[in-house]
């Protein structure tokens, strides 16, 4: 169960004359009073103030952790020629990645309930800065294996902790276009990144003595060190803690996380499964539920092919007659553009539908039919580029879809282990995405291998979630 804070002594007087049956729920029932407009009206004040407070920072932080994590798939362009590293020894080394990130997500979860977002998400980024900076060091496949299964041990639970942060803020109606918004960075740092990555490995190669590759990881490492820092000073844990809220603002917060509460044990569009939310020991109850493992399987293949994408989508463009670092990098930046749009506008509609379900299948269709239509481009770069751009809108929009339907699946009472758990599982698709096709590219010479893994994952991903979630919505 999500912890509550002693009720201030103005919340008596504010319940009375502030909150009415009218107000904004969980729900999202119409207003039945007039009276009801300026409690909505506030409600949009107050979580339009609480979003300013915490998303820029959080999102830049975000930004900075996805750049560290992809970057690799611009460097390696030179590593592999500076190195001694084949697409097999690659693709390895990025996927262990995600082997040391799903051994320590969940533990990590659970402590950022015992000692607070602040101290966790800044643990996370001063170690990981440090790993991502220590990766310019790297000489022979064991040490890149090594560095890369750190950085992902040590990145662990800065995504799952964000989220479950903003069960803390957000009733489950505001937090699907939140949770878009938090994800947004990584489009629109993957759009900066392509040029970013590519101008550095261009102009900086052989400065001091060191390689373009090298000098990606000495600028791009540290500044979530800094970031680090400046959240733990600028975060509070909970509403409670925040000096910023009146009184009247944090029992506001309160009562409406207390309906969400309420509502969880009550089915909903998107699953709410009746978990009891009492203070017992619901973990134990989450580990028996197969529909949890089926959420984790869906996420699995979907997170395998959106980081399997990404991954080689800079080789493929090379592959298209790019052979530029610089442009290469520009050229990346396109689908990434488009993708930014579409996961805004793919959150904002589920959220005022109040469906997930159909938004998350209409996406995933949208990716696929964007890499059929890629294979058929036979090389044509312009063509390819505006096929990958839908690709991106339909990728990108499915994170905070699926995480939008898994918080309000879980009840608070699970909410810490069980999205920990079902990121940290799905995770591993992408440890094993890019290995398995590291080793098709380099034993076939064929990179749309990639492309054909990417169709395969996203098609069984949509299959499990649609049979997982098929039962609630006929209920509904």
């Amino acid at each position: 169960m999500l912890r509550t804070h002693p009720i201030s002594p103005s919340y008596t007087h504010f319940k009375k004359t502030k909150m009415n049956p009218s107000a904004t729920t969980v729900q999202g029932t119409p207003p039945r009073t007039q009276a009801a407009s300026p409690d909505i009206a506030a409600d949009n004040a107050l979580y339009s103030k609480v979003s300013w407070r915490l998303l820029p920072l959080l999102l830049l932080c975000y930004m900075v952790a996805y750049l560290d994590r992809i970057n690799i798939g611009y460097a390696q362009i030179q590593m592999k020629q500076t190195l001694d590293f084949g697409d097999a020894a690659y693709g390895f080394g990025a996927g262990l990645f995600f082997i040391g990130y799903f051994l320590f997500e969940v533990p990590s979860n659970l402590l950022l309930e015992k000692i607070g977002t602040r101290k966790t998400l800044m643990r996370i980024m001063v170690i990981w800065g440090i790993i991502a900076t220590a990766m310019a060091w790297v000489s022979t496949p064991m040490q890149f294996y090594v560095a890369r299964f750190l950085l992902g041990a040590f990145e662990a639970g800065f995504f799952p902790g964000v989220i479950l942060y903003f069960t803390y803020w957000y009733p489950s109606a505001r937090r699907g276009r939140v949770i878009s918004i938090f994800l947004s960075a990584v489009m629109g740092m993957a759009v900066v990144a392509g040029p970013l990555c590519g101008a550095i490995l261009k102009y900086m190669n052989g400065i001091d003595g060191l390689h373009g590759w090298q000098w990606l990881f000495l600028i791009q490492g540290p500044p979530a060190c800094i970031l680090g820092v400046i959240l733990y000073f600028y975060l509070q844990d909970r509403p409670a803690d925040a000096k910023w809220l009146t009184a009247e603002e944090k029992a506001r917060l309160q009562h409406n996380l207390a309906n969400d509460s309420k509502a969880g044990g009550k089915a909903s569009a998107h699953g709410h499964h009746g978990h009891q939310s009492g203070h017992g020991a619901p973990l134990s109850q989450l580990l028996r539920d197969p529909k949890v493992y089926a959420l984790s399987l869906a996420y699995f293949m979907m997170h395998g092919a959106t980081y399997l994408f990404v991954f080689w989508m800079p080789t493929v463009i090379q592959g298209l007659g790019v052979q530029d670092v610089l442009h290469v990098g520009i050229y990346s930046a396109i689908p990434f553009i488009a993708g930014l749009f579409g996961m805004i506008a793919f959150g904002a509609s589920s959220d005022k539908f109040r469906e997930r379900r159909w938004h998350f299948f209409i996406a995933t269709g949208l990716a696929i039919v964007g890499l059929v239509i890629t294979l058929q481009m036979h090389g044509h770069l312009e063509g390819s580029l505006i096929s990958l751009a839908f690709t991106l809108i339909g990728l990108a929009a499915l994170p905070p879809l699926f995480f939008a339907l898994v918080s309000d699946y879980l009840s608070p009472a699970v909410a810490a282990g069980g999205i920990a758990l079902i990121s940290s599982l799905g995770n591993l698709g992408s440890a094993a995405s890019p290995m398995l096709a590291g080793v098709m590219t380099q034993y076939t010479g064929n990179k749309q291998y990639s492309i054909y893994l990417v169709l395969v994952m996203l098609i069984l991903s949509v299959m499990v979630l649609m049979l997982t979630t098929m039962r609630k919505a006929k209920a509904q």
